[in-house]
């Protein structure tokens, strides 16, 4: 076996990984001595992109989830769903999750967030709008697991565990925490009033691929079943890049309109919807910031934290808006002068 060259990671697991692929088929034609990394993500997985010659030719990407960390079996189910869908989903062509290695097709190196301008916006966007009513409309109850209760309080107790008592190092007083649980209840009740669909639950530019068919959908595995808006309002309300409204609302209420024409429940009334539609960002807002305060402490990956002040723009314009939430609003005012030890402030 020819090992990968020198500037591949020489860690034991990508030896394991360059062992595993040596093993695999020859008509895939594997050349173990391209394997390079691809690209990582927030967890534990990392990818690898192997050049192949063999019967598919050009590239494939090798992904390795520790199995201490990462299970790869969700992977494997919701890419099939995909599949089933008539969507653009990494195809599986081996298997290891007793190590945790997937073997998979490459959907390339263009991803939305890296193609996306002022020209090309409106054909993209389109694209991914129809890609998502599709994966909606192929929805099946007891596939997934369900977005309830318990999962959508988990996310929010991210926020006051690592945002504010980690990252600011604030104690809540006794009345901010009321505030806290006073909104959560309100953005809970909001997401399981409405109806419930597949969520891929990170539908934003950079999981999205320029690709044939277009896009071509990465980083799926986290996906559930629950409210119908929390997957748009992803693709709007970006974690790496934001909109201004208008754009936001155009493209709000075109899939609004295809959705409603496709015979999914997002109601006749586009105010209601688009109320419903924010309400459901500010519960991912307030997650996401706890979740990059998380990955910078717990695992030493301190870029995402660039971009929370993008979320904290996003909560604050939502709350301002809506009167049950401005106590939050108030909330956000009151810890705007904490500063932090990364030395951003809040």
């Amino acid at each position: 076996m020819t090992i990968a060259p020198a500037s591949a990671p020489a860690d034991a697991r990508f030896q394991a990984l360059s062992a595993w692929l040596a093993a695999q088929p020859a008509d895939l034609g594997l050349q173990i001595a391209t394997l390079r990394p691809a690209s990582a993500d927030a967890s534990f997985r990392r990818y690898f992109r192997i050049d192949a010659g063999g019967t598919t030719g050009g590239t494939l990407i090798a992904m390795d989830a520790p199995t201490a960390q990462e299970d790869s079996r969700p992977y494997v189910k919701v890419a099939g769903l995909l599949h089933d869908a008539g969507l653009n989903a990494p195809r599986i062509l081996a298997q290891d999750l007793g190590q945790g290695f997937l073997l998979l097709t490459d959907l390339g190196t263009d991803t939305y967030l890296n193609v996306l301008r002022e020209d090309n916006a409106a054909e993209l966007f389109s694209a991914a709008i129809d890609a998502l009513i599709r994966w909606q409309l192929a929805s099946r109850a007891d596939m997934l697991p369900p977005y309830d209760e318990a999962l959508l309080a988990r996310e929010l107790a991210l926020f006051p565990d690592w945002y504010v008592a980690r990252h600011l190092q604030h104690t809540l007083t006794d009345a901010q925490r009321a505030v806290l649980e006073s909104t959560n209840r309100l953005l809970i009740d909001a997401a399981l009033a409405q109806p419930a669909v597949y969520v891929h639950r990170d539908y934003m530019p950079r999981n999205l691929m320029v690709s044939t068919p277009n896009p071509g959908i990465l980083d799926f595995q986290d996906a559930v079943y629950g409210p119908i808006t929390y997957d748009i309002v992803s693709l709007m309300r970006d974690a790496f890049m934001s909109w201004d409204e208008e754009h936001v609302i155009d493209c709000a209420i075109r899939y609004w309109e295809r959705a409603r024409r496709a015979g999914l429940r997002v109601g006749d009334d586009f105010g209601e919807f688009y109320r419903t539609f924010e309400w459901m960002g500010l519960q991912r807002h307030l997650k996401v910031l706890g979740i990059f305060a998380r990955i910078n402490y717990r695992d030493g990956k301190p870029q995402y934290l660039a971009d929370t002040p993008r979320f904290i723009g996003y909560v604050r314009a939502v709350t301002r808006r809506y009167g049950p939430l401005k106590p939050l609003a108030r909330l956000f005012d009151e810890l705007e002068g904490v500063t932090v030890r990364s030395g951003f402030t809040f």
